[in-house]
């Protein structure tokens, strides 16, 4: 019953801007952790933003300042504005939900971002 769909990736300028979303049903979104994820090619998947119940947020150190998560609960919607994009921000992004920091939770099928001249 749960599941996460995400939209907006592309292909982007280096300098440009995406904005990611995710589209939650079947949880109790509000009571559940979102976040976002990223995985390139041989690399290993990192949290890139994540967002708890109460609005407090954490970021990826190499996107600080440039990238921000938020959410919509009453739509329950979550996104990932992302500014000023490297060509290093290429990866496939993913949107996660979890209840908990030390659950696997939930995932989307994940959206290709290219940043590339």
């Amino acid at each position: 019953q749960v599941q996460l769909v995400e939209s907006g990736g592309g292909l982007v300028q280096p300098g440009g801007s995406l904005r990611l979303s995710c589209a939650a049903s079947g949880v109790i979104f509000s009571r559940n952790i979102m976040g976002w994820y990223r995985q390139a090619p041989g690399k290993q998947r990192e949290l890139v933003a994540r967002m708890y119940s109460g609005g407090s947020t954490t970021y990826l150190q190499p996107v600080r300042g440039r990238f921000t998560i938020s959410r919509d609960n009453a739509k329950n919607m979550v996104y990932l504005q992302m500014n000023s994009l490297k060509p290093e921000d290429t990866a496939v992004y993913y949107c996660n939900a979890r209840a908990s920091p030390v659950e696997d939770g939930y995932w989307g099928q994940g959206s290709q971002v290219t940043v590339s001249s």
